[in-house]
């Protein structure tokens, strides 16, 4: 099959040239005159590459670009900015909008045909095959509300900050993600579609399509905030090839499991190498907390799996147990504490930024470093 090009261009004699050009190179092309129709066809018609002018009407081609790298579905596909904005400051702004190759017009069109035969080889082996599965890092905890998510995602990414490894980070429960709003992320359908696919077509390709890309190190496979995406947690078949799969494009995957009503949590007990169980200094989570520590021992988990406990509090301390009536109830030891942020937590909630992106000097962000600290020195052997 042909693969498909789009060209987004508001000159039509250059989509002419260009078009014509290509097709005689064996492209099926499809064509847009301006920003909303680039973006539009873009969805529709899922191209193996875009040609994108800058200068267009609507929308120019970085808002263009940010707009593709936002979509689960099309945060992928290659884009080369074609385009006569020749300045130093309009390829670094294009190359900061998501841009994977810059050329400026004029060109010769062997020197355009050489840069879209590299940007559609690097799409086609951009799955790295690697002979080592990567490290499953599931977190959980006993009930909601304790801080599971927040934890899974900023543990994730101040993990590959610091240690540069190849991360990501899946959101489990469909029709119940929080990640995709906190962050202003347009799109978050990937875990529902893909577990809406038969078993056979969910290849290492399928889930590297529906991951998103973010500026903070990490890729993400997002829940919706959808009800109707509910139904696709029975989809337990579908759900352990997708983990299975995720072990070959990352290194290291955080899991935010969220709490033990998740169908298929046997399944990914079994798959995951530790796990991370999250609680607050409540006396009722502590006791649920004493029955899934527990419980995780038949797993292996505090045995031959490393089993790590963390208590997000929220409150005041002097309203709830403390670190040590914490391990003295639970009989393990703390791995770290993170203390109430709540004026930082809102401040991330409001910019869309992650909290250990914010206040990096504060308390509760130091905490997170180091835990990152802990994990990476324990995982990361170089």
């Amino acid at each position: 099959m042909a693969e498909k090009i789009l060209i987004a261009d508001d000159d039509p004699e250059t989509l002419r040239l260009v078009s014509l050009m290509l097709q005689r190179q064996g492209y099926e092309i499809v064509t847009a005159a301006n920003g909303n129709q680039a973006l539009g066809m873009t969805r529709t018609e899922l191209p193996d590459l875009i040609i994108l002018d800058v200068m267009m009407p609507d929308l120019d081609g970085y808002e263009v670009a940010r707009q593709i790298r936002k979509q689960t579905d099309t945060a992928n596909i290659p884009i080369l900015m074609f385009t006569a904005k020749s300045q130093v400051e309009d390829k670094v702004t294009g190359y900061e909008s998501g841009a994977d190759d810059y050329l400026t017009k004029p060109v010769h069109p062997a020197e355009l045909q050489a840069h879209i035969r590299a940007l559609l080889s690097r799409a086609k082996t951009r799955i790295p095959t690697t002979t080592e599965r990567g490290h499953l890092i599931g977190l959980l905890g006993a009930k909601g509300g304790v801080g599971v998510s927040t934890l899974a995602l900023n543990l994730a990414i101040a993990f590959a900050r610091k240690t540069k490894k190849d991360v990501i980070a899946m959101e489990m429960k469909p029709g119940q993600g929080t990640w995709g709003v906190e962050l202003g992320l347009a799109d978050s359908l990937g875990l529902a579609n893909l577990l809406r696919l038969k078993p056979a077509e969910i290849t290492p390709v399928t889930v590297d399509n529906h991951l998103v890309r973010t500026t903070y190190g990490i890729r993400l496979l997002l829940s919706s905030i959808k009800l109707s995406d509910v139904e696709t947690m029975a989809s337990v078949p579908q759900l352990e090839i997708v983990l299975q799969q995720l072990t070959t494009l990352a290194q290291f995957i955080f899991l935010d499991i969220g709490n033990s009503s998740l169908p298929g949590l046997d399944m990914i007990l079994k798959l995951c190498n530790e796990v991370f169980v999250v609680t607050e200094g409540q006396p009722i989570a502590i006791q649920r907390t004493k029955q899934l520590i527990t419980d995780l021992g038949n797993y292996g988990f505090g045995k031959s799996k490393l089993l790590s406990l963390a208590v997000i509090n929220r409150v005041r301390s002097d309203i709830q147990l403390n670190a040590v009536q914490v391990q003295e109830s639970l009989g393990i030891p703390l791995t770290i504490v993170i203390p109430p942020a709540p004026e930082q937590s809102f401040q991330a909630a409001s910019r869309n930024v992650p909290m250990t992106l914010l206040q990096q000097d504060g308390l509760a962000s130091q905490q997170f470093l180091r835990l990152v600290e802990q994990v990476s020195t324990r995982l990361v052997k170089e």
